[in-house]
């Protein structure tokens, strides 16, 4: 019984480091300005096209409209993992690579760096799904 509830906690230590993790960025977002932090605006960001690096761009381009699902970049092909950490509990468990992410792929799909109210928006809606 006991090595039962060992292995359960193991399982639990990722989601409650996302949950710790994620809560840890919102309040930097918070802290630069941003909130309240909405969902829907974020579940826009996925899918809004832009002009800003490339004409038609889009996070849903290589992301797909679901983040639960697995995407691939639009130019080399390459498989990316989920967006939502409800199926890739790896993802915003490491606040570097969050950052490192949306300063790369914000740059390429709106031409500039994210706002912090767009992050928090993106993350807060990622975090909404099941």
């Amino acid at each position: 019984m006991r090595s039962i509830m060992v292995v359960i906690g193991l399982l639990l230590v990722p989601a409650l480091a996302g949950a710790a993790t994620l809560e840890g960025l919102l309040s930097g977002y918070r802290s630069a300005g941003a909130g309240p932090f909405l969902a829907e605006r974020g579940a826009e960001l996925l899918v809004r096209e832009t002009s800003g690096a490339s004409e038609g761009a889009s996070c849903a381009a290589c992301h797909t409209r679901d983040p639960r699902q697995p995407g691939r970049h639009v130019k080399t092909g390459k498989p990316i993992e989920p967006l939502a950490p409800a199926v890739n509990p790896e993802r915003l468990t490491d606040p570097a690579k969050v950052e490192k992410w949306f300063l790369r792929n914000c740059k390429g799909t709106l031409g500039r760096v994210c706002t912090p109210q767009e992050k928090g928006d993106f993350l807060q809606f990622l975090s909404t799904l099941r």
